[in-house]
């Protein structure tokens, strides 16, 4: 287990510009109008003709396939739909009880560096859970959120881990487009039908796993407030 050190984030705008739209989508999203969305929102950004957008939504039960995803790691592909993503990453799971937040970000704006959005992506959620006393730490061979086990037996000398929050990230001319997805309290074992994220040895958990009764309402004032600090004017 190693921690991969911050970098520092510096994803404030650099320039003036309007303010992030904020947008909680109802009900549950099907990921081909969340595709369609990105698409069509990304376009307007680059051409100035519509703000920033972050746009919270739950997705039905469904698994998406990444620019590394691997065969072998759909082990149950006849289960939920599964769609290719066009993000970078592997196989994830989304699904009723998971925010997924959908970030559309201009970094010329901001700062032209893929590496550095990953960890500013990363601090956002570490930000978010911190919010409710959890520690999220990063690792420096995969990415994504993860949360120590103490309850947990160790495995191979190391502390039991658990992953709570995904990051598949795409740019197309310097804007971002798809994002995170937290586990509040979606069905864990829906994870099971893939090897989320490529990673066989480390399991899944949310916040209500950990024991918190937390809403989506709660989760999305956090992200909020959290975002702010990472990315705010």
């Amino acid at each position: 287990m190693t921690i991969r050190q911050n970098i520092p984030a510096g994803f404030r705008p650099r320039s003036p510009g309007q303010p992030v739209e904020w947008r909680v989508e109802a009900g549950l999203t099907p990921y081909p109008r969340a595709l369609a969305l990105m698409e069509e929102r990304a376009e307007k950004i680059r051409g100035g003709g519509a703000p920033e957008l972050v746009w919270l939504v739950e997705h039905p039960p469904l698994y998406t396939a990444g620019t590394s995803a691997r065969p072998q790691d759909l082990v149950d592909p006849s289960r939920f739909p599964v769609f290719d993503a066009g993000r970078g990453g592997e196989f994830t799971y989304h699904g009723p009880g998971q925010r997924v937040a959908y970030v559309m970000l201009d970094l010329k704006r901001r700062r032209e560096d893929v590496r550095a959005f990953v960890a500013a992506l990363e601090d956002w959620i570490i930000g978010t859970l911190a919010r409710f006393n959890v520690r999220g730490e990063r690792r420096e061979d995969r990415v994504g959120v993860w949360v120590v086990r103490p309850d947990r037996p160790a495995r191979l000398g190391q502390p039991a881990e658990d992953k709570i929050a995904a990051i598949g990230i795409r740019l197309r001319k310097w804007v971002s487009f798809h994002g995170i997805a937290i586990n509040v309290e979606p069905d864990l074992t829906h994870f099971s039908g893939i090897v989320p994220c490529g990673i066989a040895e480390h399991g899944v958990t949310s916040l209500v796993d950990l024991g918190l009764p937390v809403t989506m309402a709660d989760l999305d004032v956090a992200l909020k407030a959290s975002f702010d600090e990472v990315f705010g004017d």
